[in-house]
């Protein structure tokens, strides 16, 4: 399969950490899709405007809880 025909979907899991995965393989355990399918770069674009916060949703947590 040739990079560039591949789309992937964008996911998400509990810990509100972002990712791509290919639409032609099963979305992983812990993983869900955010609802944005594209290419690679474009979907890498959605990420980089949308994931503003690389700190795990439990850290963000434990913080506002001090």
């Amino acid at each position: 399969m040739k990079q560039q025909s591949i789309l992937f979907n964008v996911v998400i899991n509990i810990e509100e950490q972002y990712s791509i995965w290919p639409t032609y393989k099963a979305i992983p355990s812990g993983w869900k899709e955010v609802g944005f399918q594209g290419d690679k770069e474009s979907c890498l674009q959605f990420i980089q405007e949308n994931w503003t916060d690389m700190r795990p949703a439990s850290l963000k947590q434990f913080q506002q809880a001090l």
